[in-house]
């Protein structure tokens, strides 16, 4: 039978063509580190001293010319571009998997890192009181504290871990998990402050409780190494437009394979299945009423809801191979290297550092006594970094600079 998935499927020769004409589908580059940092690649240095790059990563020059090619190729309105399983899409999930050691069938796009823990909280049917409980911790994203606190408000028992100072004590996880655990659930790397959980011993901690462990890469994926394999890791979930250096509406969910089957599917979409056969209009071959689905075992087939963002997919299409060709060890040191300095010299000028000295990624955090003045400085002398009420958040990048860390330093003297 002539279907729309059909016809999807037989445009695919067409549409990988397509793709590849436009400059949507980049080759992958070869494996190895490049030299850091990689300025030329950036025009954001001419316009200012960026070490905010936790909060929403500039394009790259290769990644703005692969989005200029995709727009420029929707401006034609050539019908080769396969809206829901392009070849663009398949190769940018598949770099994804790569980058965290899973396997494409292990990933569902999402909007955001949100939208991932919500599906993951649902799909484990934790959304109404019953005879379990949640753990997480106040370093974790506000969204995700907001998510937990409207379920206390709901009768769920959540169990919040406070800090001790900036860091988050691997005895108060334990204190907090018990038999009833079904969930453990943080930011692997805080957005305050780069505090960093260590994933195998979280994992390990919950299995042995028989619960299941969700981690929030936002702030980890693409500038320190994942590994979910090593790690034993049951979710995690990542926005693209921070350290994947892709942009807005765009995300990624991992499940591990073995996880799926013991899920419940709570939202439903086309993208969760790969044919439908019709048995409700004149010609059709018999069978159940109106319609019969082949119904995806997979990420996507439990997760993904809708259309995503092309013009992001043809973003991460490139971004997604450069950062493996830079080397994700490669990043992280370059990234640690600056900061070193910053760790030294702060304190000094009165900004003590909030951040531990293993924080795997490459935030790191300050106290600040006058958030006014500072700001002050900071504006007069275009450097952005991140200021919040009595602290202040640098994340440098593949293209900052120790000139760059210099200027900062220089405005707060």
């Amino acid at each position: 039978m002539l279907t729309r998935r059909s016809l999807f499927r037989q445009a695919g020769a067409a549409a990988l063509v397509a793709a590849a004409e436009s400059g949507i589908l980049q080759a992958k580059p070869a494996a190895g580190s490049m030299q850091l940092p990689v300025r030329a690649d950036f025009t954001t240095p001419a316009f200012e001293v960026c070490l905010n790059n936790a909060r929403w990563h500039p394009l790259s020059n290769g990644a703005r010319k692969a989005t200029e090619e995709y727009l420029d190729y929707k401006a034609r309105g050539v019908f080769h571009q396969n809206g829901l399983t392009s070849p663009a899409s398949i190769a940018v999930k598949q770099s994804f998997a790569s980058l965290i050691h899973a396997t494409p069938d292990e990933v569902a796009f999402v909007p955001s890192t949100t939208a991932a823990e919500n599906l993951v909280v649902s799909a484990l049917g934790l959304t109404r009181p019953g005879p379990f409980n949640i753990v997480t911790d106040a370093l974790h994203f506000d969204a995700s504290l907001y998510l937990y606190t409207e379920l206390q408000k709901r009768g769920v028992d959540v169990r919040i871990a406070k800090p001790r100072g900036w860091v988050i004590d691997k005895a108060d996880m334990q204190r907090a998990v018990d038999k009833n655990t079904r969930l453990i659930a943080v930011s692997q790397v805080s957005w305050i402050n780069g505090f960093t959980h260590d994933s195998k011993w979280l994992a390990d901690l919950a299995h042995a409780h028989g619960a299941k462990l969700y981690l929030d890469v936002v702030q980890a994926a693409g500038v320190m190494p994942i590994d979910v394999r090593s790690s034993g890791v049951d979710f995690l979930g990542s926005a693209s437009y921070k350290w994947l250096m892709g942009d807005f509406g765009l995300g990624f969910l991992f499940a591990r394979s073995d996880v799926l089957p013991t899920l419940q599917r709570t939202q439903w979409s086309f993208r969760q299945f790969t044919d439908m056969d019709s048995h409700a209009l004149p010609g059709d071959k018999p069978g159940l009423f109106p319609a019969s689905f082949d119904q995806l075992h997979t990420a996507a087939g439990y997760f993904e809801l809708g259309t995503y963002a092309n013009a992001v997919i043809a973003t991460l299409s490139y971004s997604l191979p450069w950062i493996q060709q830079l080397g994700i060890a490669n990043i992280q040191r370059h990234a640690h290297d600056l900061n070193a300095i910053l760790r030294r010299e702060l304190p000094r000028l009165g900004y003590p550092c909030i951040t531990p000295e293993d924080a795997g990624a490459a935030i790191i955090g300050f106290s600040v006594r006058d958030d006014k003045a500072t700001a002050t400085k900071l504006n007069a002398k275009g450097i952005d970094a991140s200021l919040n009420p009595g602290r202040m958040r640098i994340s440098p990048s593949v293209y900052n600079n120790e000139a760059d860390i210099h200027a900062l330093l220089e405005a707060l003297a």
